[in-house]
């Protein structure tokens, strides 16, 4: 009650298995709801603070601690970028759209044989729980070739495709009322359209038809 009791906000988090274009509409997304008059914090996970910095050395040496360690670290990000960044701007009325957030902690720790719902719980106790989580899916080489073929990267440790396969499981069989499944297979302009007409309705009445499609 005390987390909620304090927005005055939207929390809109993007989720799934990476190279499904979170970022992509994170960022469309956003210029749609400035366009709107609506004050927008983006925001991700991990954070650039001292304990995400230290995760993204495991994107090359995830063998080096276990999923416990792991996920010590990913929770103790999470608790810093609640504190300074979401709990603020949610008690000042702004929309937070982050790129990852606890479901996504829920389905790769999952994926290493930890409990997906026991994290879920975990978080819950202290980050607020989103308003609304667009978990973007595609098929396992879809993701993989944006991530190699278009980006031009090299798979890490998170991205292998046993490891992605695991997360999409988990990633699936996460059920709540607030998950809405977009197929981000489609166009971008086809997604950023699922992704208003699931955002535009939690704003209030009279902004479901102000904003169109990019």
């Amino acid at each position: 009650m005390g987390l909620e009791s304090r927005r005055a906000g939207l929390l809109i988090v993007f989720e799934g298995i990476d190279g499904t274009g979170k970022s992509t509409q994170v960022q469309m997304l956003a210029e749609a709801l400035r366009g709107l008059g609506r004050e927008v914090v983006t925001t991700f996970e991990p954070t650039d603070g001292p304990h995400g910095r230290r995760i993204r050395e495991l994107f090359t040496r995830r063998d080096t601690v276990s999923p416990e360690e792991e996920l010590a670290l990913f929770m103790a990000d999470r608790r810093q970028h609640v504190a300074e960044v979401i709990l603020p701007a949610l008690a000042a009325g702004q929309v937070v759209l982050s790129d990852r957030y606890y479901l996504s902690t829920a389905a790769y720790q999952g994926a290493a044989g930890l409990d997906a719902e026991r994290i879920i719980a975990e978080n819950e106790s202290f980050a607020p729980v989103p308003d609304c989580v667009l978990l973007l899916e595609v098929p396992i080489a879809v993701g993989r070739h944006r991530i190699e073929a278009l980006r031009g990267e090299v798979l890490n440790d998170f991205e292998k495709e046993e490891t992605l396969c695991r997360v999409a499981a988990v990633f699936n069989a996460i059920r709540r009322d607030y998950i809405k499944r977009i197929d981000a297979s489609r166009p971008l302009a086809a997604v950023h359209r699922s992704v208003l007409d699931q955002v535009l309705p939690l704003l209030g009445a009279g902004v479901t038809n102000e904003v169109r499609p990019c």
